[in-house]
This record gives structure tokens, C-alpha cells and sequence, in this order.
């Protein structure tokens, strides 16, 4: 991937500097972790879906926290099953992993499942209702009252 320089954006913006260094991180391949994989998918206009392989997790091995607009999904295996066992190939990766993403302001978790090896969490954006679009009445010379819409134009 090609280095991009936003140096010349810093010039003229204000407040973007943390916008900047999260996509001057993302865009190093020393920092792409490949375990375990995940999909990110839209399922909805304001809803979200990660979906992350984790064969050979159970529900209780695996955590998921939120803070500050981080989600993390860490997962730690134990290895007493079949310590014993001698393994001819171990394709199966059975390693702890730590995966952070950063969530957008205003994106909520709504739930997570477990189903044949696929970690489920469920995200949406609830815009809060100072922040939607309002239409507001523009008063002509007949009518001297401002009428504000809350609804979205």
C-alpha cells in the first residue's frame, strides 16, 4: 500500500490531527494482525456487524468490552483438553488473541453471539436527537412566527 502524506491537510483543517494519525497507523503493514479473521459488513443504514472466526472458543473464553469507543474481543484457550495428544499437523490455531476496532461516536453495541465457530456482535448508530436535521420555517413578511420541524427534512 502506498504511503499517504496528509501533511498538507494539516494546514487547513482544525480538529481532524486525531483523524489523521488513526489512518497513518491503519495504513502501516507492520500493524496488520491476520488472527483471527473478521468481516465487517453493513446490515442495516445505521446498523453494523462484525463477524470473527474463532473455532475451537467457547463462549467463556472469549471477552468482549467496550471503553471509550474501543471494542475489544479478547480470547484465551486453555490448553488442558487433550494436552497429551501428538499432533502430525495443527492447522487449527489455538493461540489467545487481542482484537481492538475503533467504533465511531454515537456506536452501540446491541448484542453478540457465539454460532459454529463465528463470534456475531451486532453494532448501531443511535444519532442522538440534538444532533438530527431539523427544518426551521423561514418567517416572511405575513408571517411573523419562526416554526421549528424537528422532523428530518
Amino acid at each position: 500500500m502506498r504511503h499517504v502524506d496528509f501533511a498538507p491537510l494539516y494546514r487547513s483543517t482544525v480538529g481532524f490531527d486525531r483523524l489523521f494519525s488513526k489512518l497513518d497507523s491503519v495504513s502501516g503493514v507492520e500493524n496488520a494482525q491476520s488472527y483471527p479473521p473478521y468481516n465487517i459488513e453493513r446490515t442495516g443504514e445505521h446498523a453494523y456487524r462484525i463477524t470473527m472466526a474463532v473455532a475451537g472458543f467457547d463462549g467463556n473464553e472469549l471477552n468482549i468490552e467496550l471503553r471509550e469507543n474501543v471494542l475489544t474481543v479478547k480470547g484465551e484457550r486453555s490448553e488442558t483438553e487433550n494436552s497429551n495428544a501428538q499432533y502430525l499437523h495443527r492447522g487449527i490455531a489455538a493461540r489467545t488473541f487481542e482484537r481492538r476496532f475503533q467504533l465511531a461516536e454515537h456506536v452501540e453495541v446491541k448484542g453478540a453471539n457465539l454460532k459454529n465457530g463465528l463470534l456475531h456482535i451486532d453494532l448501531e448508530r443511535v444519532i442522538p436527537e440534538a444532533m438530527k436535521p431539523r427544518r426551521i420555517e423561514i418567517a416572511t413578511a405575513g408571517n411573523a412566527n419562526k416554526v421549528l420541524d424537528t422532523a428530518a427534512a
